[in-house]
């Protein structure tokens, strides 16, 4: 969206804020609206971080940027799958080719050959361990924010994250494609518990919670999706809607990575008054 005010109606879909944050996100999206992008001089792009690859940023209409620090769990931040489904939602419904253009700041080039490759993942990506792409452009700190729509002169159009938010994913499609989406009657949409507990889990191995949602409205519920904090945790479901006053079946699954207490989010995006809502998972890993 051209509007500031379509951009930071993104952003507020991010997080359920207090007044101060509200007031945080909108100084920053006011602060990169129509901003200039700049890159390194010479960046080295390569293939599952090991194979150098020739690969330029050449002008186009829209770019999409993506710029990853190394604070955090990479793999939960990454989610790389998603970003392979996004490309291709984002190829199927334009005619021209719209670079994807990712820098990670990272050492652990060991860490991220495995990401790679468990995720079968083969766009040229740039290993920044010198952190020479934020030094120029000094990015917010927040991950939902750390990811960027520009236009040919590679000037800030959306920022916000489109895999970890299906909203700012919509204002995306919207931008690039100029795809109107319409507008659904809100429902109800109840789950069973609004936290699930896994209990102690052994390291490695995989466990399942069934959860159950109920349409308690008057209209249909059609789900848009789901995103979850980490791809540890994945959803299954056999539906896409769920008919006023019928109940659904969910399977969470989580698989335990490290050992200690863990907390992961996953949010269902669909016609509800607030757009998603967000369930919590929690455990121990021993």
């Amino acid at each position: 969206m051209k509007s500031i005010i379509l951009i930071l109606f993104c952003c507020l879909f991010i997080f359920s804020c207090s007044e101060n944050n509200t007031n945080q996100i909108g100084k920053l999206v006011r602060e990169w609206n129509n901003k200039e992008i700049f890159f390194p001089e010479n960046p080295v792009f390569t293939q599952l971080a090991k194979d150098t690859v020739l690969y330029s940023i050449h002008k186009s209409d829209y770019k999409v940027i993506v710029f990853v620090d190394s604070v955090g769990c990479m793999s939960c931040k990454l989610q790389l799958p998603k970003w392979k489904e996004f490309i291709h939602e984002v190829d199927s419904l334009t005619d021209c080719m719209i670079p994807f253009v990712f820098f990670f700041q990272s050492n652990d080039t060991k860490g991220l050959q495995y990401i790679f490759r468990h995720s079968n993942f083969f766009l040229p990506v740039c290993i920044d361990t010198e952190d020479e792409f934020n030094r120029l452009n000094h990015f917010p700190d927040n991950m939902m924010f750390q990811t960027f729509l520009v236009d040919s002169c590679n000037r800030v159009k959306v920022i916000g994250n489109p895999i970890h938010n299906f909203s700012v994913r919509e204002l995306y499609i919207k931008e690039i494609a100029g795809v109107g989406l319409q507008a659904l009657p809100v429902t109800v949409v109840v789950p069973d518990s609004s936290a699930y507990h896994y209990g102690m889990v052994d390291e490695g191995q995989t466990v399942c919670r069934k959860i159950l949602l109920r349409n308690t409205g008057k209209e249909t519920f059609r789900m848009k999706g789901v995103t979850t904090s980490c791809d540890c945790l994945t959803a299954e479901y056999a539906w896409n809607e769920i008919q006023a006053g019928e109940t659904v079946e969910m399977a969470v699954s989580y698989k335990a990575e490290s050992t200690g207490e863990f907390w992961r989010t996953l949010t269902v995006y669909g016609n509800v008054p607030d757009k998603s809502f967000t369930l919590d998972f929690y455990g121990t890993v021993r």
